[in-house]
């Protein structure tokens, strides 16, 4: 197929774009290279993806309306990986139109594309922020999202809410992935393990919120991507369970649907720590923190829709997925053992 990969030069973005790579697929990477974190990184990423004959980077902005559609009138684009947004919770605190522009903007754009030139399936990012307020654990995507405590969170629930409009009015197939804290080698340079790295590195002390005590579903890289790859390849239909006098989020009489995407797993950042400094060999000195503005105390997925309409089944447990970033990041940035 000929896939569009949206933020290809990010972290989920490029190894998205790998897997499809490596089977046969012929991908078209878009990303603006925004300075948001290190472009050196973005680029390095790109370089691993060029050696492919099959792929081929375009450099644009989700938000440059002419830019979007000119791309997919030009390619006709049979699958799109919608991967690219402005990504963090606590920088949405500080940016906020940046997220409008990129998330909200940018992803009515793909909309767009999509509509007017016949893709078959629309795979976008969303995110387990979205649960926002909700204490109810573990999140399952048959429960509402109304309630998201940052920006960014709400960008999110909006993407997934233009989406089923599209759907709806044009029969456009989408389908939403709520990602839960992915991590890994080549992984983003503002979350929490290449922060923490970086820092017991270099003999510095790491901030810890909320004390440590609370708990993320980290999932790794290579278990997100194949999940996103089985949901591009399974296109979503109107569902028969739909009752409008029983509404529920997760799907619709329209070609839409809805999966949490994670570990299954959850991990107190405690011991998520205490598995980097095994890892790193050193200990790291510790600033505890309260929970910061944005964030939420706990995430837990709820991941049967998921395994059960696609076989999904995340396999890599923390003390492997840590390991694995540990080894990559002192190769990449030359970092001495111990």
């Amino acid at each position: 197929m000929k896939v569009l990969v949206t933020g290809v030069a990010g972290f989920i973005g490029s190894f998205t774009a790998q897997r499809l790579l490596e089977r046969g697929d012929d991908v078209v990477g878009l990303d603006n290279l925004n300075d948001y974190y290190d472009v050196s990184l973005k680029r390095a990423r790109l370089e691993r993806l060029e050696r492919h004959a099959r792929f081929r980077f375009v450099r644009a902005d989700l938000a440059d309306q002419a830019a979007i559609l000119d791309l997919f009138a030009r390619e006709q684009f049979e699958r799109v990986a919608h991967l690219g947004a402005q990504a963090g919770v606590r920088y949405s605190l500080q940016a906020p139109h940046s997220y409008i522009q990129s998330n909200i903007t940018g992803t009515l754009n793909v909309l767009e594309g999509c509509r007017h030139n016949a893709v078959g399936h629309l795979v976008y990012a969303s995110s387990s922020s979205v649960y926002g307020a909700s204490a109810r654990l573990p999140y399952s995507v048959h429960e509402p999202a109304s309630h998201p405590v940052s920006l960014y969170a709400a960008t999110k629930r909006s993407n997934e809410l233009m989406a089923h409009s599209y759907s709806s009015v044009f029969g456009l197939p989408t389908t939403g992935l709520r990602f839960f804290t992915v991590y890994g080698p080549w992984g983003r340079p503002d979350m929490a393990l290449f922060l923490f790295s970086r820092a017991i590195l270099a003999g510095e002390p790491i901030q810890v919120f909320n004390h440590g005590h609370h708990k993320r579903d980290f999932t790794y890289v290579d278990d997100i991507v194949e999940g996103v790859v089985r949901v591009l390849d399974r296109v979503a239909k109107p569902d028969p369970r739909w009752d409008s006098a029983h509404p529920d989020p997760a799907y619709s009489a329209a070609p839409y649907r809805i999966y949490n995407i994670g570990s299954n797993r959850p991990v107190e950042l405690l011991r998520y720590i205490e598995v980097l400094e095994q890892c790193l060999g050193r200990k790291a000195q510790k600033i505890l923190l309260p929970l910061q503005p944005g964030d939420v105390a706990d995430t837990f997925a709820d991941v049967r829709e998921l395994i059960d309409d696609i076989g999904y089944q995340p396999t890599t447990p923390v003390e492997v997925g840590v390991r694995n970033f540990v080894d990559w990041y002192r190769d990449y940035y030359g970092c001495a053992e111990g």
